[in-house]
């Protein structure tokens, strides 16, 4: 778990900063204050493990109602490029368009990085990486 360690710590409280960001579908959606068990994903669309294992979010999304799912793209050269991973997977929930600030606020150093956050926005598992569909599942109970 070395490479983990660079990230947020667990148990972290993320005091609502009014993060909001832009989505594909020209939405507002905001990263804190969810009030929801919430998998907030970082993908870079260049990223091959990122194309991996995208499905298994898509997957937790469809079958679990209780869980929120947001991804945000980081080190993207445009919106189509996001577009285009998005369409090619067949995502179905909200791909927020991400920025170096974000990047730099959740301590992503590589991707796909996630932090699964609780209803009162504290960090409940992290990690870098593939993760399966029930790996992804477990760290959020």
């Amino acid at each position: 778990m070395i490479r983990e360690s660079s990230m947020l710590t667990t148990g972290e409280v993320l005091v609502p900063r009014d993060i909001f960001l832009k989505t594909l579908d020209n939405k507002t959606i905001e990263l804190t204050k969810i009030n929801k068990t919430t998998i907030v994903y970082f993908f870079a669309p260049w990223c091959q493990i990122c194309h991996i294992s995208i499905s298994n979010l898509q997957s937790i999304y469809e079958k679990n109602e209780d869980i929120n799912v947001i991804a945000v793209a980081l080190d993207y050269i445009d919106k189509k490029e996001v577009a285009e991973f998005s369409n090619q997977h067949q995502l179905t929930f909200p791909i927020a368009l991400g920025s170096e600030q974000v990047k730099a606020l959740f301590k992503v150093k590589g991707y796909p990085s996630y932090y699964v956050l609780d209803e009162e926005n504290t960090i409940i598992a992290k990690s870098m990486g593939y993760s399966s569909e029930i790996g992804l599942l477990l760290r959020t109970l």
